[in-house]
């Protein structure tokens, strides 16, 4: 029985990943540094930003700096980009509302805890949220199960009663090495991945009834 739900946030509830790899591409060239489409796709997707931030000081050694520094960096590219265009998953948000009215709901992302404070004011959804985690809060990021372990511990249910909807293949794996039931969104319009690990794939959350999954 499922008794509490964990969303993922980027790709998930927000169509937020694409413009996180041009944002991150953005910074790179002005930086001096040549990152090819792919290689900023396979960074950002799935991952938390304090790997992000690790993974671009290993690669690039002429950017060295803190991961603050980073984050204040790319942000206005960021911004830039998410300010021209609705960047909300309407499905995927009606279907945590939904979910709220039955169970406790967490949200469980890789991005720092100011981004996804802004996000759930985007989505006006905080009332319906009994927390969530960023990457100050855990460690490692996915695809490592400590972000979902420590949410089950915070909802106080165990891992097998909670269930996960998450887009990427290392959320899927955290999502299933800490024993929790996976939903994998895969939309027509999102990079393809590996999320054969998952319970179940949908292209869309509307609609979706957990109990068909039990």
């Amino acid at each position: 029985m499922i008794l509490g739900y964990c969303f993922d946030l980027d790709g998930t509830l927000l169509d937020t990943e694409t413009l996180w790899v041009k944002a991150i591409d953005e910074f790179l060239q002005a930086e001096g540094q040549a990152i090819s489409s792919d290689a900023a796709q396979a960074l950002v997707y799935g991952h938390s930003w304090h790997d992000i931030h690790q993974e671009i000081t290993k690669t690039y050694p002429d950017v060295q700096m803190p991961v603050a520094e980073m984050e204040q960096k790319i942000a206005p590219y960021y911004e830039a980009l998410s300010s021209a265009c609705d960047v909300r998953i309407p499905t995927s948000i009606e279907l945590l509302k939904e979910l709220a009215d039955e169970a406790p709901i967490c949200i469980v992302s890789g991005s720092t805890r100011a981004t996804i404070e802004r996000a759930i004011g985007t989505m006006d959804i905080a009332p319906l949220l009994q927390f969530f985690l960023g990457a100050e809060d855990y460690s490692p990021g996915k695809p490592d199960p400590a972000c979902y372990a420590l949410a089950a511990h915070r909802l106080g249910l165990a891992p097998e009663s909670c269930m996960v909807f998450e887009d990427s293949q290392a959320g899927v794996q955290s999502a299933k090495a800490a024993g929790m039931l996976c939903i994998a969104l895969a939309r027509e319009n999102a990079p393809q991945q590996d999320l054969s690990g998952a319970d179940g794939q949908v292209s869309d959350l509307g609609g979706f009834d957990p109990v068909d999954w039990m």
